[in-house]
């Protein structure tokens, strides 16, 4: 179960660093990656007829859910404001699905 999840972590570390406008480093415990989202800040789109404008991680969060249908948690609950939290305690198949799905969400925010 260890390598498991040693190699769920290299997964999702690795499809963050692709994704564009996410920054993250490498968690040394648990199974959470923060990456910093920031440069997301200040960004908006409309999808389906609503309207989102992303001021801030818990708005990103939202928006995340909303459109991408991906479950983050805003970082500012866990000291960090400009992350979001990201779980890789599942398979590798729902990480990188999940993956996909927030780099298409992102790519509609201008």
């Amino acid at each position: 179960m260890r390598l498991a999840f040693e190699r769920r972590k290299k997964l999702i570390v690795q499809l963050c660093r692709e994704t564009p406008g996410l920054e993250v480093s490498e968690p040394d415990g648990a199974f959470y990656v923060f990456p910093k989202v920031s440069s997301y800040y200040g960004k908006k789109a409309t999808v389906n007829g609503q309207s989102y404008v992303i001021n801030d991680n818990m708005d990103l969060a939202m928006y995340l859910l909303n459109v991408g249908h991906v479950a983050t948690v805003g970082g500012k609950a866990f000291g960090d404001p400009d992350c979001i939290r990201m779980s890789y305690a599942t398979s590798d198949e729902n990480i990188v699905e999940a993956m996909r799905r927030i780099r298409e969400a992102l790519a509609i925010l201008q």
